[in-house]
């Protein structure tokens, strides 16, 4: 199929696609009707307005209510200020803002090669992307901890690591599961930034301490320990270890626990490889597929993780296998076990994203981002040398006529691209998403927890 060749053809394209992306994303799939901001909303005015405890709201007519660290009820407490429609509004430009800056971490400049049209069409595949839809959709918090965590990742990979560990450090006080990259600064010897990040996580814990003591106690004590608060750990949505051996009704801890290890050694071994190749974008994507996978719950919002992996392989030059991982990410394919799991199609099938999840950790190429930082350099060292050797015989021979020809001809051969440039300058595909219809029976509000 050919593209519009033409700017109005294009715009054509754009519109079309954007109304198809429209009525998808407001039809077919269950919009989660901001039940997790509502859970939020809900705990900070019950807490300040009423006088009640973090943890004892519920959302009414559910059984759920807040499940994260205190400080994230601190860092939420100017939803006190606001109503609920504010607060979605608020949420809305927030994950949009945090989006924003996760793909400007990830893409660097390469975007402005692709202009307008490019960008559109990349906006319509992260729309139908189920794990974004639903971060979108339910209110949650999982794009701004992306972000936060990709900045440190910008600022090691740019050689500006003394200002690295804020990002990880906030965090993983607001959810435990960013902890895991504090684990990858100590893997790649990174000691400034790991202690810059714990001690930002441990500043804003114990912040959270003196604002309400009581909240804490419980929480470190009893309520991070209770996987029950979250939601039913064979749910379909739990796209983690524990959801695998959940839903084949392995209740064992110890088989849980041997999993864990093995998936850590895998991730400890692969990435110190990308932290040794310089290639700290491959080391983040890993570290974010791990924690997906040994978080004892893992929802399909959750998977927001794996952008930094497609990105990854899309630079390795891997596109169309990005691109067909990415659009079985957009088809809500796990809903189709959402009744019955059972059976070597339910194993296979229900746990179609934590197969995906898993596999790129084993597979996903590592070192690419080194390589193009060096070709660069060539690149721009051949360029440049011609230039100054012109500069030195027109000097020497004082004749401008001679050193205007050898400038010239110097100019010349510099502008031919070497395989260094030809990589940096190649067009990288943009993934688009299935549109294929999810379960019968799609995630319930009353059927998950805020996490």
């Amino acid at each position: 199929m050919r593209t519009p060749r033409t700017d109005r053809g294009r715009l054509l394209l754009v519109l079309v696609l954007a109304a198809a992306v429209t009525v998808f994303t407001a039809t077919v799939p269950l919009l989660r009707d901001w039940f997790d901001l509502r859970v939020y909303h809900g705990t900070i005015h019950s807490w300040i307005d009423d006088g009640g405890r973090i943890y004892d709201y519920r959302v009414p007519g559910t059984m759920y209510g807040f499940t994260y660290p205190p400080f994230a009820a601190v860092a939420m407490l100017p939803m006190a200020l606001v109503g609920m429609q504010a607060a979605i509004v608020i949420a809305l430009l927030l994950n949009l803002a945090a989006l924003a800056v996760s793909l400007r971490v990830l893409t660097g400049r390469a975007w402005r090669r692709h202009g307008w049209y490019g960008c559109a069409l990349a906006a319509c595949a992260l729309a139908l992307y189920e794990p974004l839809r639903d971060t979108f959709s339910f209110g949650q918090v999982n794009v701004l901890l992306l972000a936060l965590v990709l900045v440190d990742a910008w600022l090691l990979a740019t050689g500006r690591g003394r200002w690295a560990g804020i990002g990880i450090g906030l965090a993983a006080a607001i959810k435990l599961t960013p902890a895991l990259f504090i684990g990858l600064l100590l893997l790649g010897r990174r000691w400034r930034a790991a202690t810059v990040a714990t001690g930002v996580a441990a500043g804003a814990t114990g912040l959270a301490a003196v604002v309400t003591p009581e909240a804490s106690r419980f929480y470190w004590t009893h309520a991070m320990w209770d996987t029950t608060r979250v939601g039913r750990l064979d749910y379909v949505s739990n796209q983690s270890l524990q959801g695998i051996l959940a839903r084949l009704d392995i209740e064992s801890r110890a088989v849980w626990a041997v999993t864990v290890l093995l998936v850590l050694g895998v991730w400890a071994w692969r990435a110190r490889k990308a932290v040794a190749a310089g290639d700290w974008y491959a080391a983040f994507a890993l570290t974010g597929l791990t924690a997906c996978l040994v978080s004892p719950i893992t929802w399909v919002h959750h998977l927001v993780w794996l952008l930094p992996a497609f990105v990854v392989l899309v630079r390795a030059g891997q596109p169309r296998i990005a691109a067909v991982l990415y659009a079985v990410l957009c088809t809500s394919v796990v809903w189709l076990w959402f009744d019955d799991a059972s059976g070597v199609d339910g194993f296979l099938g229900s746990n179609t994203y934590a197969w995906i999840t898993l596999g790129l950790l084993l597979g996903m190429p590592v070192g690419q981002s080194s390589m193009w930082k060096t070709l660069s350099r060539r690149t721009s060292a051949t360029a440049a040398a011609p230039r100054q050797a012109a500069t030195a015989i027109a000097a020497v021979s004082g004749q401008p006529g001679s050193g205007s020809g050898v400038t010239a001809a110097a100019t010349g051969s510099g502008a031919v691209s070497g395989p260094g440039r030809g990589l940096l300058r190649r067009a990288s595909s943009e993934p688009t998403g299935s549109t294929r219809s999810p379960a019968p029976k799609p995630q319930s509000s009353n059927d998950r927890a805020s996490s």
